[in-house]
């Protein structure tokens, strides 16, 4: 499978213990970065591992920061995105199942490198049961649109 990855400073290090990990099961592992320790503004990396989801040149992305939550909104703002921030095998399983989660996002100081290792396990391997669910799913994308199109008519009409 090819995954997209990317971190802020706080995630540097599960990063690079997850890619690790997943190209041990024999992933293919697009780092977008950041690539140290040094404080960086997560958003653009972020939107970069959500745009290769979305493009389709990876089937999957992961972002990790020191919570997950400003990676996972980040990630979200990206049209086509269903980013799920999981602390628990659990959370990660209904994100599949039940949201068709597209990207994983965790937090660095909340999981230890063993459990992320299985909330990256279960997000992998479980499919997205379909039925009742995906009639949400088609809600939440007629919301995006609906959001962008107003959008749109708003600069639109500013720009006149």
């Amino acid at each position: 499978m090819k995954i997209a990855i990317a971190n802020d400073h706080a995630g540097y290090e599960l990063k690079v213990a997850v890619t690790k990990h997943l190209q041990g099961l024999g992933h293919e592992v697009e780092d977008l970065g950041s690539h140290g320790t040094e404080p960086v503004d997560y958003p653009p990396y972020c939107a970069a591992c959500a745009r290769r989801v979305v493009g389709g040149s990876a089937e999957v992305g992961i972002v990790i920061g020191g919570s997950g939550q400003g990676e996972q909104i980040s990630a979200n703002k990206v049209h086509g995105t269903r980013a799920a921030l999981c602390h628990d095998e659990y959370t990660a399983r209904l994100a599949r199942q039940h949201n068709d989660a597209n990207v994983l996002a965790m937090g660095a100081r909340i999981l230890a490198t063993e459990l992320a290792f299985d909330v990256v396990d279960v997000f992998l391997t479980t499919a997205f049961q379909g039925g009742r669910h995906q009639a949400r799913i088609d809600e939440v994308r007629e919301i995006e649109l609906e959001e962008a199109r107003k959008w749109a008519a708003a600069q639109e009409s500013g720009a006149r």
